[in-house]
């Protein structure tokens, strides 16, 4: 599947956040600008370094009419769990069946000591309020990535 970009229409989702609600884009259509972050796995060190950072700046987000989604294959159990340890801000979905991970190009071969498996990329897409991806980043490091994410909101 080729990798999204700018410019083009987001896709469409409906999954369930930490609350086990469901939790989809058209839930923002023409509401909010939507931040959504995939990262491996809840509890790891980059990915509490990344949810941390986006809590961090939560209000500012808030400020810009903005909404962080953070989305890994973890249960809404698990979310749950994640976000008591930590206090995290951010609304969390349980992409468990992969398709939204499928659908954003995240899912992607990894190589870690020469072993190659399937893993989520690290990734994070802006969408406007009409629905478009306004920006789109694979591969990103966790550290300092809530900030730059909240410049690249501020000029919208």
């Amino acid at each position: 599947m080729p990798l999204l970009q700018a410019t083009q229409k987001a896709p469409a989702f409906k999954v369930t956040n930490q609350q086990d609600k469901p939790v989809a884009l058209t839930d923002f259509a023409g509401k909010k600008n939507v931040v959504i972050y995939f990262y491996p796995k809840d509890d790891t060190p980059g990915c509490t370094i990344e949810a941390n950072q986006f809590t961090a700046l939560a209000k500012q987000f808030a400020e810009f009419d903005t909404v962080v989604l953070g989305v890994s294959k973890d249960s809404c159990d698990s979310h749950r769990q994640f976000i008591s340890k930590y206090k995290l801000q951010v609304n969390l979905l349980a992409d468990t069946n992969g398709e939204m991970c499928e659908a954003y190009g995240v899912w992607q071969e990894k190589s870690k000591d020469g072993v190659k498996r399937m893993g989520i990329a690290r990734s994070t897409f802006i969408i406007n309020k009409q629905g478009v991806l306004v920006d789109v980043e694979y591969g990103v490091s966790p550290e300092g990535h809530a900030q730059k994410v909240l410049d690249k909101i501020s000029r919208l």
